[in-house]
């Protein structure tokens, strides 16, 4: 039987932020789940690294685990710090950029 999630421990107590780390002028991305129903992925951002502007054809719920962040939707832009959240809707152009390092948690139901 395939698992279902990859590359994180399962049955132990686990802080996502320090599931992954910064790296100087890159965003850094780790996939914990991606078929065609839910994506999740954890992101670091270092500090003015961003993922340009896109759309997705799901919902997107971005959690804010370190650091602040900017969401930017339909031209909108909205700032994250830790423990805050926003869904980026399906088919809405969006991006993402580290205002300072920046970690991010993002689940995407397709």
């Amino acid at each position: 039987m395939d698992e279902k999630l990859k590359n994180i421990k399962k049955a132990q107590v686990l802080t996502f932020k320090d599931e992954i780390g910064y790296q100087e002028g890159q965003v850094v991305s780790k996939t914990l789940v991606q078929n065609p129903a839910v994506s999740i992925t954890i992101f670091s951002f270092d500090k003015g690294e961003e993922i340009s502007t896109h759309e997705s054809n799901g919902d997107a719920v971005v959690t804010c685990l370190d650091g602040i962040g900017q969401i930017t939707i339909d031209g909108v832009h909205y700032e994250l710090t830790e423990g805050q959240s926003i869904v980026m809707p399906a088919k809405h152009p969006h991006a993402v950029l580290g205002k300072e390092r920046f970690k991010m948690l993002l689940v995407v139901v397709f």
